[in-house]
């Protein structure tokens, strides 16, 4: 009778501890896109993108709600940096749109391209994991950011002045917010 391989390898994270490091992530991910979403709705008023924006919190808020039972029922202790990005997002929120629709726009494609990226590289470690409930949350989930950056984009992010400065500036904010939440 041969042992049975774990299906890690020596040095990751056993199984347990990976899931846990995905659930507590994605729930400091959604908080902070709520934050970022609040942030742009105190300054957004009556502009033509406050129903757009407003969707988009909203998905973001069942998001969260999802993660933070998830965090609750798996014991799952949250980032140890969630007062961090509860300001960090609201004034990355703010600042956005107080430099108008489009860079608020901007921001969303930007943080969305980095959340898709993440996601599917969950998706895909996931797959060799028992927990096919998480996974299908997060391709879910995945599916919901896809949809808020094409009506960013679709809501002229491109156009934004800056765009690419704004763009770049926000996706290493994200990954480092991502790699930080993973491990804190």
């Amino acid at each position: 009778m041969t042992p049975q391989r774990p299906s890690y390898l020596p040095g990751d994270a056993p199984p347990a501890d990976e899931i846990a490091a995905i659930i507590r992530v994605d729930h400091a991910g959604e908080y902070g896109a709520v934050r970022i979403y609040e942030g742009q709705l105190a300054v957004t008023g009556r502009g033509r993108a406050l129903d757009a924006i407003r969707h988009m919190a909203e998905q973001e808020k069942q998001h969260l709600a999802t993660f933070d039972d998830l965090v609750r029922t798996r014991g799952v202790r949250p980032t140890i940096l969630h007062p961090l990005w509860h300001v960090a997002g609201y004034a990355l929120g703010i600042a956005t749109a107080l430099l108008g629709e489009r860079t608020a726009m901007a921001c969303t494609v930007a943080v969305e391209d980095v959340i898709d990226e993440h996601y599917q590289q969950q998706s895909e470690r996931l797959s060799s994991h028992e927990d096919r409930a998480l996974r299908a949350t997060v391709d879910r989930f995945r599916q919901d950011e896809l949809r808020h950056r094409d009506v960013a984009l679709e809501r002229g992010a491109a156009a934004a002045i800056g765009y690419e400065a704004i763009s770049a500036v926000v996706k290493t904010g994200s990954r480092i917010a991502i790699w930080l939440s993973t491990r804190v």
